[in-house]
């Protein structure tokens, strides 16, 4: 018998014994269900149930966090337990087949009548289960060699506005973007395939301006193309993006799903830019969905290359921490001796003024710091915006302030003036 397993570590809240209710966790993912059935015999359950291996009881709780209709007919006033739970799990279960692997984790047990609190806050996987599943094929070392980018952060912008520009004013902008200096331009998650500005023109539209930035400069700047849509014509405009001589390609994780994202791993030898848009539902409560630890190692084991983590001090609701840490789970090998780490990408109201922050958090540059506004409303153009970010980063390097830094640097001193102000 093939004894390898993983495990996943949750955070439960229950009015019930928690040990209990974590033994109906693993019995309700694995070979079980709310009582034994016929067949289920004691060689299947040493084969294929899962384990329980630890409960660590935390605090108590005097209000529910989430409604729970079991529970309440049987009239049960609490208080609440909350528990972390270790539980784990046989990898043949499942084999290679990562939506199987979602819904094992995932699935079912947030509808769990025992519970009214359920977070999976983290996956361990064995090195021998990690190898059965794709691995980035750029990660840092690939989209550093794509840029020409050998060392510092890459510096990264968006396309804007969102939506509205047709072909030839997307064109217009990603050659203003080239001679700022960027390394690095992605589509909004919301633009892919409008009507106004279709893949199949955008796509050789821009490349056409990408090819001559880059015969006449030598640099190629990477542009993640968004060709989030169903699995084949996601394939289909990969195909495109290659041909004219791309190099990554974007998709929206949750909307396309498990199963496209890794066909589309499978068809294509471009980076894959993974946007995790969404995510905050899965997230945002304390006591249900997911941490980022575990979305991102479900996403790697589909093969993406670069992981939005949003930004520090930024637009959206995550705390720096939380920025922070799921900038070190993108950079940290889901298993010993295999690399397969994945560039974790910064973004969201990110500007000159979020870098010091940035740098002191991670510790190195092996990183995309992308900034819309910060480079496109820079007062003085976007070839400014883009040396105020390249002056930040040398700034926070070096161990200087900003304002000092700045006094030798106009573009980062007229950047502080302007966004620091707002």
């Amino acid at each position: 018998m093939n004894a390898d397993r993983f495990q996943a570590t949750y955070l439960i809240e229950t009015p019930l014994e928690p040990a209990r209710v974590a033994d109906i966790m693993a019995g309700e993912q694995s070979c079980g269900t709310f009582t034994r059935v016929q067949g289920e015999t004691d060689e299947l359950r040493e084969r294929a149930r899962a384990t329980v291996e630890s409960v660590e009881l935390l605090e108590e709780a005097q209000q529910a966090s989430l409604p729970n209709a079991w529970l309440a007919r049987q009239g049960n006033p609490g208080p609440w337990q909350r528990a972390r739970i270790r539980i784990s799990f046989p990898s043949d279960n499942i084999g290679a087949n990562l939506p199987t692997l979602a819904s094992t984790v995932a699935g079912n047990l947030y509808d769990l009548g025992e519970a009214t609190g359920m977070r999976l806050e983290s996956l361990q996987l064995s090195t021998a289960y990690r190898r059965r599943f794709d691995i980035p094929t750029f990660g840092i070392p690939g989209t550093r060699k794509a840029t020409g980018v050998a060392a510092g952060a890459l510096i990264g912008t968006i396309i804007k506005p969102n939506v509205g520009l047709d072909v030839d004013q997307t064109a217009a902008l990603v050659r203003q973007l080239c001679e700022a200096g960027v390394d690095f331009i992605k589509d909004d998650e919301i633009c892919a395939d409008p009507v106004y500005a279709p893949l199949a023109a955008r796509v050789p539209a821009v490349m056409a301006v990408i090819r001559d930035h880059e015969q006449r400069t030598g640099k190629h700047v990477m542009v993640a193309f968004n060709i989030s849509d169903e699995t084949d014509a996601m394939r289909r405009h990969a195909d495109l993006v290659e041909r004219e001589g791309g190099s990554c390609v974007m998709a929206s994780l949750n909307a396309c799903g498990y199963s496209a994202i890794q066909s589309l791993r499978r068809s294509t030898p471009l980076a894959l830019h993974g946007h995790r848009n969404g995510y905050g539902a899965l997230s945002r409560h304390p006591l249900l969905g997911m941490s980022f630890q575990a979305y991102q190692t479900l996403w790697r084991l589909a093969g993406v290359d670069h992981m939005h983590v949003h930004g520090l001090q930024g637009k959206f609701s995550q705390s720096d921490q939380e920025v922070v840490e799921s900038a070190r789970d993108c950079l940290t090998p889901l298993a010993e001796d295999i690399d397969d780490v994945v560039m974790p990408a910064f973004s969201s109201g990110q500007w000159a003024g979020t870098v010091p922050a940035t740098y002191a958090a991670i510790g190195h540059d092996d990183l995309l710091f992308m900034s819309g506004g910060g480079i496109l409303a820079h007062p003085d153009g976007p070839a400014a915006g883009v040396a105020s970010l390249r002056e930040a980063w040398q700034a926070a390097k070096n161990g200087i302030a900003l304002p000092v830094f700045a006094t030798q640097a106009p573009a980062l001193r007229r950047a502080l003036e302007f966004f620091g102000a707002r």
